[in-house]
């Protein structure tokens, strides 16, 4: 059943060294420019994200939350996104699957991707990829097979990283990114396109939005039947408050019922603190 989980919800792919400037910061070869601000406000602010996966925004089929923390090293950051189903779902086939990406540098690259899958009853699948950038070689393990390993061309992000760093681009219409992504056994450069600007209703209010197209051609961790789009808030923080993935009938609508970030205020500008940044209650939707 996560099948369509991940699919709906993160491979709609898609980070902060000098971060004090507003414009695009200088990107190495194969790395897109990004927004140092826009980067900073996202991990500087310890985000939480936590959607509701529906079918064709109707029944509720299951939930995702992704949350940014420092790594327990001190080595650059964390990205934790738990995959859960819903309701009668769980009690038919229950999921519940971890994924933990490590990032670090001025643009969040990964190095490290840990993947905990537990699906059914008592069946479990363990999951690691170790990335080195700059070697340009990606390690792959799955429960105790033999490791494998892949040569690179350039930079690479995963699902994950190349979601958040997707929201820290120009975003301009007419204007297309390439974001490199690691999937499959291959570098992946994924097209990332604006489709325009909305105003949408959000659980922040009626807010103006991006409406965003990646365009892939790979299979991934889990299967894709269709186009997947999304929309971010038209501001500084870039919060993906909907998410949508055609499949064969309906589509898969992952919608953003619960939000906390004390750098960000969508709508607004966002808040600076000097010294420790307050915690603040999460902005959350009844459901």
């Amino acid at each position: 059943m996560t099948r369509f989980l991940l699919t709906c919800c993160l491979i709609p792919l898609v980070l902060a060294g000098s971060v004090c400037a507003a414009g695009p910061a200088p990107a190495p070869h194969g790395v897109p420019p990004v927004s140092a601000t826009i980067l900073d406000n996202i991990f500087a602010g310890r985000e939480r994200l936590h959607y509701a996966i529906s079918w064709s925004g109707g029944i509720r089929i299951g939930d995702l939350v992704l949350e940014i923390g420092a790594a327990a090293t001190g080595d650059g950051d964390t990205i934790h996104a738990r995959v859960t189903d819903y309701g009668l779902f769980r009690l038919i086939y229950p999921v519940d699957d971890t994924f933990t990406t490590f990032v670090r540098g001025p643009f969040r690259l990964p190095y490290r991707y840990e993947v905990l899958q537990r699906e059914g009853r008592g069946r479990e699948t363990r999951r690691l990829t170790l990335y080195d950038q700059q070697a340009r070689t990606v390690r792959y393990r799955k429960n105790d097979h033999p490791w494998k390993e892949y040569r690179i061309t350039g930079p690479v992000y995963n699902e994950y990283s190349s979601f958040f760093i997707t929201r820290a681009l120009s975003l301009a219409p007419g204007r297309e990114d390439i974001v490199p992504a690691f999937v499959d056994g291959k570098r992946h450069e994924v097209v990332v396109s604006v489709l325009g600007r909305e105003e949408r209703e959000t659980i922040f209010g009626r807010l103006q939005t991006i409406r965003v197209l990646p365009r892939m051609h790979f299979k991934g961790l889990y299967d894709k039947k269709g186009d997947t789009e999304f929309w971010l808030t038209d501001d500084d923080c870039r919060v993906p408050v909907e998410i949508r993935s055609k499949i064969l009938v309906g589509s898969l609508v992952a919608e953003l019922v619960e939000y906390a970030n004390p750098r960000c205020t969508p709508g607004k500008k966002a808040v600076r603190f000097v010294g420790r940044e307050p915690e603040v209650p999460a902005v959350s939707m009844a459901r």
